[in-house]
């Protein structure tokens, strides 16, 4: 690839501007050093294979593909993400949100909720925040994925591109995140014994992320384990698994209230205050229930809380229009159902969620029938990826990893279909770098 002032030649000679949207929609160079994912996936002896374990069972999770980003549109998220830290500190908003959830909700240990997913589009007007999730994955991964990017000339990497965050310094963060989530239940008590939990916890996909977390832990001198949230223990005021007491749970299971009988265990010592549960139950109901996006878009409601206009504005501008889908609003809804899109109030995932244009009569009593909201329908961006040689259009959203108010690290995610999947060749996982500056003409 060659370059001049402004602008980029790719190796089929199209000249592509240096903008973010223009490399996005125009250079299908590939980005990603095997090699050096495999040294970045495998830093000790125990991961060994864990590269080829991804790319034989898991072959859709990472993107050989770099997403580029202006400091503008990173400006605006980190805006929106202070913006919606903004209305949740309220007192109303919180007393409203944890009204709507299962009781378990109220119990407040002072934890904020580890890695927290704020989702968004790449809307030509600026960035949309599309939706908020708790315990949101991938954080390991992409990072281990940023630092794996090569350019396709040293001079585009060095003159234009950088990470959003210190990449070097991922793991170190994670740490003070979750030492930090510790401390404000705990204290100065020792932090011995950490649980990474789910169900099944082999057969998840991102299972390759918990073996990383289980390193990182171990490689801070704290006790870690991969466990299934159904074969916990609860006894003599302790959590146990495998007949070891656990301080910690990160909670990466998706019974977001604990109400799986299975996880009678885990629920019942989190109750009692006997583990530090992140994210838990509370950082759900205030942060990842759809129904708070009603609040998020609606100017008056906010008014009302007492937000002050320069946050509305922010808000007003980044978030979709959202509303509950109820049967008084029915008929409005299906006549403008084109124009939005339907997703459960507790889902996650993509899981259920309907782009509006695509509904039959049948998924649509279905939705009646449920507890959804309606958004403005807000179309993602795309990524132009080679895809075997042949030059392929993909989604793409953008997800920015939130603790405590600050964005740690930005992930992209290109696919095909209505929601994003793992399941798109050439799609997955990519990471997010920021055009910072055009381009000198190079030496002649």
């Amino acid at each position: 690839m060659s370059t001049f002032s402004g602008t980029v030649v790719d190796d089929s000679r199209r000249i592509i501007p240096i903008t973010a949207d223009g490399l996005n929609r125009g250079c299908s160079c590939r980005s990603l050093n095997p090699a050096q994912l495999r040294r970045e996936l495998e830093k000790e002896p125990s991961l060994a294979g864990l590269a080829d374990e991804i790319a034989q069972t898991r072959p859709s999770l990472f993107s050989a593909m770099a997403v580029f980003i202006s400091r503008v549109q990173f400006e605006q998220m980190a805006a929106i993400v202070t913006a919606v830290e903004q209305v949740i500190s309220l007192p109303a908003y919180r007393a409203a949100a944890i009204a709507r959830a299962p009781g378990i909700a109220q119990r407040d240990f002072g934890t904020r909720g580890a890695f927290t997913g704020f989702d968004f589009h790449l809307a030509p007007a600026g960035p949309r925040l599309i939706e908020v999730n708790t315990n949101a994955g991938g954080a390991l991964l992409i990072a281990a994925l940023t630092r794996a990017q090569q350019a396709c000339c040293r001079e585009m990497h060095e003159a234009a591109f950088e990470p959003v965050t210190d990449i070097a310094a991922m793991e170190e963060l994670f740490l003070a995140m979750f030492r930090e989530e510790w401390q404000r239940q705990r204290g100065s008590a020792p932090l011995n014994r950490v649980a990474i939990v789910d169900d099944d916890p082999l057969t998840q996909y991102l299972h390759p992320e918990f073996l990383l977390f289980r390193r990182m832990f171990a490689r801070a001198g704290i006790d870690a384990v991969v466990a299934d949230g159904r074969l916990l223990d609860w006894h003599d005021g302790r959590l146990w698994h495998q007949g070891q007491p656990l301080d910690m749970v990160y909670n990466r299971l998706t019974d977001f209230y604990l109400a799986d009988p299975a996880h009678a265990a885990l629920r019942a010592a989190f109750e009692a205050g006997a583990v530090v549960v992140t994210p838990g139950p509370r950082a759900h109901a205030l942060y990842a229930d759809k129904r708070n996006l009603v609040t998020l878009s609606d100017d008056a409601t906010l008014a009302a809380l007492g937000v002050p206009a320069a946050a509305r504005s922010i808000l007003a501008a980044g978030i979709p229009r959202t509303v509950c889908v109820t049967p008084e609003g029915a008929e409005a809804l299906w006549a403008n159902r084109r124009g939005l899109f339907f997703k459960p109030a507790g889902g996650y995932g993509g899981k259920a969620a309907y782009r509006g244009d695509k509904l039959t009569r049948r998924v649509w009593q279905q939705i009646l029938a449920g507890d959804y909201v309606a958004q403005e329908l807000v179309p993602p961006s795309e990524r132009l990826v080679d895809v075997d040689g042949v030059d392929t259009e993909l989604k793409l959203d953008v997800r920015a990893y939130v603790y405590a108010g600050s964005i740690q690290l930005l992930a992209a995610r290109l696919y095909q279909g209505q929601t994003t999947n793992f399941r798109t060749a050439g799609g997955g996982f990519a990471p997010v770098f920021l055009v910072r500056s055009l381009i000198p003409p190079l030496p002649s």
